[in-house]
């Protein structure tokens, strides 16, 4: 259960902190502009990715809840592949739009009002806030799959509640943030996370014969770390630990996680061009 929690606190923490981000960017260009009378169009387009993401989770359960025989593991396995896919796509996304972010949004916003194209003030916030949405759904629905239960409401509120908490400190209350060292420090747990993901997309599929085990279990641990109880089950919920894994599992893992911390903690060439 504490697997859950944590990694559900980490992923929500991350979309919320995102989201957040953008929409305190928006509501504050909206005070220095004086164009107060657009708040309630931002609001508007937040309410309405919320109703579309709980739409989202609805249809994802009622997927899953259906499904019979072969069904079963091909959905959930997809869904698995699919979350691990969001969350690299997430963690790159970040890496690369962090700096430009603020500037990017309030270039976009500035034309909206310009313009007054009401349409496009709300669409902004409403695909900021839908896009983090949706990965949240799609996500808290792998980790019950993959915890074979429900998801953390702990975890996700309080993940939730630092992220907004950390954003009213840095626009409101003029605090400094370690913003980049929180991305960084979950980025880390990111990775493990959707390394497990993979794995047990793998594992799933393997089931069904979608993909070949190679050998169906290349080692079994589980009298010494039991996958289904105490820390094995933590582990498991946290980072998709298997004590019997298949061959293409075990190396599906292991690739995508030696391919994220090389390409995550490599050299930056601008890094290295700005010391010469």
């Amino acid at each position: 259960m504490e697997g859950v929690i944590f990694s559900t606190f980490i992923v929500v923490f991350r979309e919320a902190l995102e989201a957040s981000l953008i929409i305190g960017i928006i509501l504050m260009l909206l005070y220095r502009l004086n164009a107060k009378q657009y708040i309630s169009h931002v609001f508007a387009g937040i309410f309405a990715a919320l109703i579309v993401s709980y739409g989202l989770g609805l249809w994802l359960s009622s997927l899953t809840e259906s499904a019979q025989g072969n069904a079963g593991p091909a959905i959930e396995g997809v869904i698995s592949l699919a979350a691990c896919a969001v969350l690299t796509y997430m963690f790159f996304w970040m890496e690369k739009q962090a700096r430009y972010l603020k500037s990017d949004i309030e270039i976009k916003m500035e034309t909206a009002l310009s313009k007054q194209d009401y349409l496009a003030i709300v669409s902004l916030p409403f695909i900021s806030v839908l896009r983090e949405g949706a990965e949240t759904v799609l996500f808290l629905k792998a980790v019950s799959i993959q915890s074979g239960g429900s998801v953390s409401w702990a975890g996700g509120l309080s993940g939730c509640a630092l992220a907004l908490m950390s954003c009213v400190l840095l626009f409101i209350g003029g605090k400094r943030v370690p913003i980049g060292r929180f991305f960084r420090i979950t980025g880390f747990f990111i990775v493990l996370i959707a390394a497990g993901l993979l794995a047990y997309g793998i594992h799933e599929l393997n089931e069904i014969g979608w993909i070949p085990s190679g050998v169906e279990n290349i080692y079994n641990i589980n009298h010494i770390l039991n996958d289904k109880k105490g820390i094995g089950s933590f582990l498991k919920a946290l980072f998709g630990y298997n004590g019997n894994p298949s061959l293409t599992e075990t190396v599906g893992y292991w690739t995508y996680l030696s391919v994220m911390i090389f390409m995550a903690f490599k050299p930056k060439g601008g890094a290295v061009a700005s010391r010469s």
